[in-house]
């Protein structure tokens, strides 16, 4: 379907996640009873019509890995596909953050688990030779001489930043920046279109598609899919000093539980999906850089210690996810589902592989909306083991190839053919091997 841009859609905006379409009833108050501190009290906000700014088979929300793998895999089958980023820079925390490590794509014990963009982003991260491919990942090994050494990098943040935008723009996918996701007009089971503002104020772009990167699950909470949220976030902000002319990364942090349904034990923790929780973060984060740098100072005895980089992200690891039809548990290691989209090993020791499921990704009350990164559907440790850089590639890839193929298919997310999209995957290099993962 055609949309021109004078196009509107009318939309009435309520509090919290409710969508509604129309107008407001001209005798409801504007204003509700006002309770102590403007606590308890409510606004309602007119009715509009918002102009349509354009037409897309794909929008992807968030510009992290997994939004660039999901947008660049929609945009090489053909799919007219739309990457939204709130920030002025792709990458997220990977670059943003300044965590700059590219976690392993073997399994510890010397065998390559993922491929497709997952590997071809790392590749990105080091275009202009910032750092280099382990060596015995970067010639004909034995497992065992690979086994020695995990497949894995440090990368420059601004280098990555510079290559992912390129990356995005040699893909001809139309990224948007500085533009916020605020809402899904939704039509039955499916999101019709998604309310994001910017500069040219509020707007809406028509989808067939939706891929939910956000890392908050933003798009899932929005359309009504069931999400789970853990407030267990610690105080992190990984960032650069300058001790006598050298620049060193301090990866800032408090102690974080492995499973995010622990509490972190050692004070304040902070929910991602909180506003003032957000903001509490930032600030605790920034106190610790500070009393970090004090601190050095003390301890060399000398003055020429200051910061050159501070992460301009938050540094939180896990806040909301959706609460998908299968739910990826750490006891799944070693387990095949015959859904499987891609495998992912376990940054934090060597031997466990995972098989990810499609049902992971695919959101159960919307049709057309898909998830990738940190916020499909995993739980506990396994959540820790999926949230990271080059599985955010994996799913993020998966999702935007299954967004693609319906889009050709005219068919929902849930009516592909998973062995259709397998097939899709495998061509385009990804691994999914059985024995990779109960072996």
């Amino acid at each position: 379907m055609q949309i021109d841009r004078r196009d509107t859609i009318k939309l009435l905006a309520l509090g919290g996640a409710g969508i509604a379409l129309g107008n407001t009833s001209p005798a409801a108050p504007a204003v509700a009873a006002p309770g102590a501190n403007g606590e308890g009290q409510t606004v309602r906000e007119p009715a509009r019509e918002l102009p349509v700014d354009a037409s897309y088979d794909v929008v992807v929300v968030g510009g992290g890995i997994a939004g660039v793998a999901a947008a660049v895999a929609a945009a090489r089958l053909g799919a007219k596909t739309a990457l939204l980023e709130k920030e002025y820079a792709l990458g997220g925390l990977a670059t943003l953050g300044n965590v700059v490590v590219y976690l392993p794509l073997c399994d510890g014990r010397g065998n390559q688990v993922m491929a497709g963009l997952g590997e071809e982003l790392l590749r990105v991260s080091i275009r202009d030779g910032n750092a280099k491919i382990p060596e015995p990942w970067e010639r004909e090994a034995t497992p065992e001489e690979r086994a020695k050494q995990r497949y894995r990098l440090t990368y420059n943040a601004a280098s990555y930043i510079l290559s992912l935008e390129e990356f995005i723009v040699e893909n001809k996918v139309d990224l948007w920046y500085d533009t916020r996701f605020c809402n899904v007009i939704t039509e039955n089971d499916r999101i019709a279109a998604v309310v994001v503002e910017n500069k040219s104020g509020r707007r809406a772009l028509r989808c067939r598609m939706v891929v939910d990167t956000t890392g908050d699950a933003d798009v899932c909470a929005m359309a009504g899919e069931k999400t789970v949220s853990h407030p267990n976030n610690v105080a992190s902000a990984w960032y650069y000093y300058s001790i006598g002319g050298k620049i060193k990364l301090d990866p800032c942090s408090q102690n974080f539980p492995k499973d995010p349904r622990k509490d972190p034990g050692h004070g304040r923790s902070y929910a991602g999906d909180n506003a003032r929780d957000v903001t509490e973060q930032i600030l605790h984060a920034r106190r610790m850089v500070r009393e970090r740098l004090a601190g050095f100072r003390e301890k060399n005895q000398r003055q020429d210690i200051y910061p050159t980089t501070l992460a301009t992200f938050h540094g939180f690891r896990m806040t909301r996810r959706l609460d998908g039809a299968v739910v990826l548990q750490h006891e799944d290691a070693h387990r095949w589902f015959e859904d499987c989209v891609g495998l992912t090993g376990d940054w934090r020791k060597a031997g466990p592989v995972f098989a990810l499921p499609y049902r992971t990704l695919i959101g159960v009350r919307n049709k057309n909306l898909a998830t990738a990164g940190r916020c499909i559907s995993s739980e506990g440790e396994a959540w820790d083991v999926t949230r990271v850089i080059p599985t955010c590639s994996v799913t993020g890839e998966a999702a935007g190839t299954a967004a693609a193929l319906a889009c050709q298919g005219d068919c929902t997310l849930h009516d592909l053919p998973v062995p259709e999209l397998q097939a899709q995957l495998r061509k385009q290099g990804v691994i999914l091997d059985r024995k990779l993962v109960e072996g």
